[in-house]
């Protein structure tokens, strides 16, 4: 939809309605944001006892950080709207920052093309595919023809056997495990368009971060959330979505039943067929058939820099992870920040290792990454598990998803899945939330909401 359609719908919704909002994270939080401003009463109802979803922050160790790394681009227009509107954008901070390589159990430099020219471990013409295929994707903004593609496939015709081994299988194999074989071309090629687009010239990108951490937009929008007449519940989760005829009544939490004109939520899909029994079988079926990937992820305090990467990607027989971020080589700290994530699917025995064993493992890997860290360099460590940390997306992933407006009237579902191919990220969430909100509000029993 057209912002100047999400405009014209948003002027046609009947003012004053109550819509409950499954879910604060940034989604959420944007869903209940817009509608609080168009004059509506929402009600946000989150599980967790702080308000973020994977944005959330925590104390680690008396530093107020983010459990799960986020950083910002120069094209993420809808979260930087959302910072002017509050009057925050002045909390934004842009940097240069490096990216590297840790392979054949070295450190060496990437992300431009010079560092791939003098990279150790592949070919003249490997490499020359390898930078085409990257100059292109980023070039590209039709991803429709890549919709029914499958992305290692894809990969491996453009960079090659060589490239391929060297830079991406373990990239694919230890996120995806065995759905590596089964992903959609677009929404990889999205990915590397996102950080490609993110240079402001061709030998330096510039992300950027928050004054204060993700605290600062997500407290910057509970607050005028509440100040336009909105409530955000925390540690009150639905228990159920309560319909009759074809019609949503109301959610039940452990206070009771309580009646809204309309629902939408935007907790992760995987929850909606418990949420939601009374849906038709078929759709019920359709969100119990979708797959998501689960993250460990590792937070370590460390007294010294492991490097002087952002984002170093690992290419190692001996860890199984394909990457990890120095976070304060973004946002300056105090001390090193390293997070290391360990992707895969929540079936997977990994996800039931105990903390301790993937704690041990990050211990060691930075260890062997830079030597000269001692133990007594490690300040603080921690780990964070999400179950639905994110969806995976096969060949033709819309088409497999339930419509957003579901056929039951006044009820609205939606997660990060919808606005596949773009790869979860906080703009992407508060420009799909707020367009939802103004399409919810306005929805009508003969209306009918449109497909993503």
């Amino acid at each position: 939809m057209t912002a100047a359609a999400s405009s014209s719908a948003a002027s046609q919704a009947t003012p004053g309605q109550r819509i409950a909002v499954l879910g604060a994270g940034p989604m959420g939080l944007a869903v209940a944001y817009q509608l609080a401003r168009d004059g509506h009463r929402p009600v946000v109802f989150e599980a967790d006892d702080r308000v973020g979803g994977m944005t959330a922050m925590f104390d680690f160790d008396g530093l107020p950080i983010e459990r799960y790394y986020h950083f910002h681009c120069t094209s993420d227009h809808d979260f930087l709207q959302v910072l002017d509107e509050l009057g925050l954008a002045d909390k934004m901070r842009w940097r240069a920052t490096r990216m590297g390589y840790w392979f054949q159990k070295r450190l060496q430099a990437w992300g431009n093309p010079v560092a791939l020219l003098r990279f150790q471990g592949l070919g003249l013409v490997a490499k020359f595919r390898y930078g085409l295929h990257a100059f292109l994707s980023t070039k590209r903004d039709d991803w429709k023809p890549l919709d029914g593609v499958e992305a290692t496939g894809w990969i491996r015709r453009w960079v090659g056997a060589e490239a391929y081994e060297v830079l991406w299988r373990r990239l694919f194999e230890y996120k995806f495990y065995e759905h590596t074989g089964n992903l959609s071309a677009a929404w990889i090629w999205s990915r590397i368009r996102r950080i490609g687009r993110s240079r402001y010239s061709l030998m330096q990108e510039k992300l950027g971060h928050l004054e204060g951490g993700s605290a600062t937009l997500l407290d910057g929008m509970a607050a005028d959330i509440r100040a336009h007449g909105g409530e955000i519940r925390l540690s009150t989760p639905v228990t159920r979505v309560r319909m009759e005829a074809g019609r949503v009544q109301g959610v039940e939490t452990a206070q009771g039943f309580e009646a809204f004109d309309k629902v939408i939520s935007t907790v992760p899909l995987p929850f909606v067929p418990r949420l939601m029994p009374d849906l038709p079988q078929d759709v019920l079926s359709r969100f119990a058939a979708l797959k998501n990937i689960a993250v460990v992820c590792v937070i370590a305090k460390l007294r010294k820099p492991l490097t002087e990467n952002f984002w170093l990607n690992v290419n190692d027989p001996d860890m199984d992870i394909p990457g990890l971020v120095e976070y304060s080589n973004l946002r300056p700290l105090p001390e090193s920040i390293v997070y290391v994530p360990f992707y895969m699917p929540g079936e997977h025995p990994k996800y039931a290792e105990p903390d301790q064993a993937l704690l041990d493992k990050v211990r060691r890997y930075l260890r062997t990454i830079n030597p000269a860290l001692q133990e007594g360099d490690f300040l603080a460590m921690r780990a964070s598990r999400y179950r639905y940390a994110q969806p995976i997306c096969p060949p033709n992933y819309l088409e497999s998803l339930p419509p957003v407006q579901l056929p039951v009237q006044g009820l609205w579902v939606a997660d990060t899945s919808y606005y596949y191919p773009e790869d979860r990220g906080i703009s992407e969430s508060i420009g799909f939330g707020r367009r939802m909100a103004r399409d919810a509000a306005a929805a009508t029993a003969s209306t009918t909401g449109p497909r993503p």
